[in-house]
């Protein structure tokens, strides 16, 4: 699969959401070579966009400068989307994401997408670090996305203009692990995504709301949703398990409020957690949404959550310790794809 073309699964094309993992023993650089490699590997295979999360305090992730790891990328790529998944917008002023957003735009026209959260991606400590006051916050959100909008209009309202912005057709993404981002997507008639990759239980009714209330706009006349999925893929599905152990020890460390790089994989992750720890991780990565298995088996998974949430696109992220088998996981994704 080496063509420009956009591939898809079951009629709906695929991404690729990477939290540039720095995985135990190595450091930031390292993580940045491995993520172009990524994206130079999905985009030959066929994958729609490659999308970096802000995160923010966490050792085991380097993606905190969004903007800039998203401008590497698309220059070390030819053609798949690049984009945020995403921005969390009440950690920053909307003029620098505006201006942010338009140069990488004008660097690389037609391929930007801006992804939006309201979470601080952090801790409280590490918000008020970023924004120096906690007086703007995650209620601020539906007025930080107006102006976000308006300085992307052709003409804005505001005597701030974004330079370079304005008059840029950015797709705006809002993205949501509740009802919230789902509701103000579907009144603005914007495009969602949810991340039922850590938030499974609330997937299908956001989906629902979303839907139910979208209102036709200038950008979207009809919803479009994109579900995150996690895959764990491996010729076997007993190596798969064994690779996704670094994953489980990831969330089972968030969950001890342990700040740790993305662990080595471990043979018996009951040797590891409690039965109450188990049962707290799996509620998160829920095997409709954390596909974990040999090509049939993520075959089968993949078809069944999207024929249950009715995507119009699923977006892959896959934590696995190192990038020979992260790279296989996503190739055997792309070899399922038509």
């Amino acid at each position: 699969m080496t063509s420009n073309r956009v591939n898809t699964f079951n009629n709906i094309p695929l991404s690729v959401l990477d939290l540039a993992p720095i995985a135990e023993g190595s450091d930031a650089s390292q993580s940045f070579k491995e993520s172009v490699e990524l994206a130079q590997h999905v985009e030959k295979w066929g994958f729609n966009r490659f999308w970096l999360a802000e995160h923010h305090n966490m050792p085991g992730i380097a993606s905190s400068a969004t903007s800039i790891l998203i401008s590497h990328i698309a220059g070390n790529t030819d053609h798949i989307r690049v984009g945020s998944g995403g921005v969390m917008l009440p950690n920053h002023a909307t003029l620098v994401i505006a201006e942010q957003f338009g140069t990488l735009e004008s660097l690389f026209p037609g391929r930007i997408d801006l992804g939006l959260g309201r979470a601080p991606g952090s801790d409280q400590a590490t918000a008020y670090a970023l924004r120096r006051t906690l007086n703007m916050g995650p209620n601020d959100f539906p007025m930080q996305v107006n102006e976000l909008q308006d300085y992307f209009a052709k003409e804005p309202v505001s005597r701030v203009k974004a330079v370079p912005g304005q008059g840029l057709a950015i797709p705006i993404w809002l993205l949501g692990s509740s009802d919230f981002s789902a509701r103000l997507a579907a009144q603005k008639g914007l495009y969602f995504s949810f991340a039922s990759h850590f938030a499974p239980a609330y997937t299908i009714p956001a989906l629902k709301l979303y839907r139910d209330n979208f209102q036709p706009s200038e950008t979207l006349q009809k919803p479009y949703a994109m579900v995150g999925v996690n895959v764990i893929a491996a010729e076997t599905d007993e190596k798969a398990q064994y690779l996704a152990s670094s994953h489980q020890l990831q969330f089972l460390n968030i969950r001890k409020g342990l700040a740790t790089k993305l662990q080595p994989p471990i043979d018996n992750m009951d040797e590891i957690w409690s039965p109450m720890e188990k049962a707290a991780v799996e509620q998160s990565l829920d095997p409709r949404t954390t596909i974990i298995g040999s090509p049939e088996t993520v075959k089968r998974g993949l078809a069944a959550f999207q024929e249950a949430t009715q995507a119009d696109e699923m977006i892959v992220s896959s934590q696995i310790y190192h990038l020979e088998d992260r790279l296989r996981s996503y190739e055997i994704v792309a070899e399922l794809m038509d």
